[in-house]
């Protein structure tokens, strides 16, 4: 199999994460869960996803749609269309799975993959983190990771405006 068709493979529908869950929890590995919408991809997502997979065995990334990112990010955004991002996502070694979801939060999706660890940057607080509240419940972990300093999507796109 062409490596691109096993990058592919990684991008999954909820249904079919719902059932790769089953497998997992038959196999005892710990799921951890991120979400975002990763638009131009820069070294603090590579530190922060890193991070996020050396907190269990399954590294499951929720990608906000379009019209997701659009909504939260207003109409300039964003600079890669979905199916890029997921590719990009999905290409990095250490991510299983990249599932892209249609609304405001990653709430239902979270419902459905209930993960073992929630993660988030740092600049959320547990009770703000969609999700938390299935992720207690069932006794898993939420845990928010330090960003990098001086990246950010929103730097990158002002330095290239400045650009004479």
């Amino acid at each position: 199999m062409e490596k691109v068709e096993q990058i592919k493979l990684k991008i999954r529908t909820s249904d079919q994460i719902r059932n790769q869950r089953n497998f997992w929890s038959f196999k005892d590995r710990k799921v951890v869960f991120t979400n975002g919408c990763f638009d131009l991809l820069h070294l603090g997502h590579i530190e922060y996803l890193s991070k996020a997979a050396d907190l269990g065995d399954v590294l499951v990334i929720g990608l906000n749609s379009d019209s997701s990112v659009r909504a939260l990010k207003g109409p300039g955004r964003p600079i890669t269309d979905e199916h890029a991002r997921a590719m990009i996502l999905a290409s990095l070694s250490f991510v299983t799975a990249v599932v892209i979801f249609d609304k405001e939060t990653p709430y239902d999706l979270i419902a459905t993959v209930q993960p073992d660890v929630l993660v988030k940057g740092a600049d959320y607080r547990t009770e703000e983190i969609a999700g938390h509240d299935i992720i207690l419940a069932r006794g898993g972990k939420v845990i928010t990771i330090p960003l990098t300093e001086g990246y950010s999507t929103t730097g990158i796109l002002s330095k290239l405006q400045d650009q004479p």
